[in-house]
C-alpha cells in the first residue's frame, strides 16, 4: 500500500499549492465586510472542518495564514469570535459550507450598513428670515453678471431656475419692491464664494467666445476705399526763346 506523507512532512512547494488550490489559485486579494476577521478565523479553525481556502476567502486573508493559525504559529494570544453570535453569519451558511468544501460562505449584510454611507449633497440651506432677501441677491447677478449661469446662481443662494426666471422677467409675485442687493451683503454667501463664482464665469465665457471665432468682419458697404495716390508733379517744359539769358544781358555790362 503506498503511504502518503503527513501534512507536515510534506515539501514547501506541496503546502503552497495545496493551500492556493482553487479560487486563489489565480492570486490573493484580501478583501472582507466583516468585523474582526483574525478572531473569526481563529473561532472557525477551532469550532468547525471547514477548510482552509473556505476561511480565508470568508475572513479575506491568505490560505497560508490560516494554515499558521491552525499551527499555532499565527494569532496566537487573539481569542476566537463566533461569527453566527454577533451576526456576521447564519447556521444556514456554515451547514452549506461544512457539507460542500467547494461552497463559499457569504457574510450577513448588517442592517444598518446603509447609514454608513456618506450622505448625499443637498441643496444649500437658506434660514428662513434670509429666503425673502434671495430675489434681491438674484437681481444684482442679472443686472451686474449676466455670465453666470442659473445653475450657478441656484446652487449659490439655494433657489430655485424658476425663481431666478421670474426675477429676470420681471413677472415675480413682489417686482415692484426687488432691488439689486450684493448677496454678500446679505448674508447670503462669502466674498471668497461670490469672487471664486465670478472668476470660473467669466473664464468659462472667455473659452466659449474662443470657441466661436475671432473679431466681427465689418459690413461690405462700410468697407474703406482705396486712397488714390497723387499723381507726381512734373514742372512743364520751358519753352525755349532764343538764347538762354545771362547775367550780362539782364544786369548790364561794366563797360557800360
Amino acid at each position: 500500500m503506498e503511504s502518503h506523507p503527513r501534512p507536515a512532512e510534506r515539501s514547501g512547494a506541496a503546502v503552497f499549492n495545496a493551500c492556493f488550490a482553487g479560487p486563489h489559485s489565480q492570486g490573493f486579494q484580501p478583501m472582507t465586510d466583516i468585523l474582526m476577521p483574525k478572531a473569526t478565523a481563529v473561532w472557525l479553525v477551532d469550532n468547525t472542518s471547514l477548510s482552509f481556502d473556505q476561511i480565508a476567502d470568508f475572513c479575506g486573508l491568505h490560505p497560508l495564514e490560516v494554515r499558521g493559525i491552525a499551527d499555532g504559529d499565527v494569532a496566537r494570544d487573539i481569542r476566537g469570535s463566533d461569527p453566527i453570535v454577533n451576526g456576521q453569519l447564519t447556521r444556514e451558511e456554515l451547514d452549506k459550507a461544512q457539507n460542500d468544501e467547494n461552497y463559499r460562505m457569504k457574510a450577513v449584510v448588517s442592517a444598518h450598513a446603509e447609514l454608513f454611507k456618506p450622505a448625499r449633497k443637498g441643496p444649500k440651506y437658506t434660514p428662513v428670515s434670509r429666503r425673502q432677501d434671495r430675489p434681491d441677491a438674484i437681481s444684482w447677478f442679472v443686472r451686474n453678471h449676466p455670465e453666470v449661469t442659473d445653475a450657478q446662481i441656484s446652487k449659490l443662494l439655494g433657489t430655485t431656475k424658476a425663481t431666478i426666471e421670474s426675477v429676470r422677467n420681471r413677472t415675480h409675485w413682489n417686482s415692484p419692491n426687488i432691488k439689486p442687493v450684493d448677496p454678500v451683503t446679505l448674508g447670503l454667501t462669502s466674498q471668497m464664494q461670490l469672487d471664486e463664482l465670478v472668476k470660473k464665469a467669466a473664464e468659462k465665457k472667455a473659452r466659449d467666445d474662443a470657441k466661436k471665432g475671432g473679431g466681427v468682419l465689418a459690413p461690405a458697404g462700410e468697407a474703406e476705399a482705396p486712397v488714390e495716390e497723387e499723381p507726381e508733379f512734373t514742372p512743364e517744359a520751358r519753352e525755349r526763346r532764343g538764347a538762354e539769358p545771362t547775367a550780362a544781358s539782364v544786369f548790364g555790362s561794366n563797360e557800360d
